[in-house]
């Protein structure tokens, strides 16, 4: 038996290190509650009946499903990165689609607009309602930035 996620949360975070972009993308993952576990990057589908929850605290090592989407840069470079996310009107479950680019906040969530919109065309569906939640970070120089959205998968 295949197991299927009863409950998600939504997080989110940024951060600048002066030593490397992967540092940096760590100390998001930390801000955003989920720098302690074992990821893994699943499609963007929510299942009937998944819930949305508050944000929880996860178990150290714990091997954790989510929905990730990420940008690094360096010096002077403006970045984001996030996820829209809805319901399928029919009460069928739903679905998450996830960005990131060298710009802003505004242009990546008009992407993300897109990219639900593709998907309601591809499925001949329509969506309850759409969320956004995405992150932008302009990267002062001498550094290296992260920033970072993510749908984060529970089974209990």
């Amino acid at each position: 038996m295949f197991p299927v996620p009863t409950r998600f949360f939504v997080t989110s975070g940024k951060a600048i290190s002066k030593v490397s972009d992967l540092n940096a993308f760590d100390q998001a993952l930390i801000l955003a509650g989920i720098g302690e576990q074992n990821l893994v990057s699943v499609s963007s589908v929510l299942p009937v009946g998944v819930k949305k929850v508050a944000k929880k605290n996860l178990p150290r090592g714990m091997v954790t499903h989510c929905v990730l989407a990420q940008m690094r840069g360096g010096e002077g470079e403006t970045i984001s990165a996030g996820i829209a996310y809805g319901f399928r009107a029919d009460g069928q479950g739903g679905y998450v689609a996830e960005g990131h680019m060298y710009g802003t906040q505004k242009n990546l969530n008009q992407i993300l607009e897109w990219k639900m919109d593709e998907m309601s065309k591809l499925r001949r569906i329509k969506f309850k309602k759409i969320y956004y939640v995405t992150e932008e970070l302009d990267i002062p120089l001498d550094h290296y930035g992260a920033c970072l959205a993510s749908v984060v998968f529970s089974f209990d």
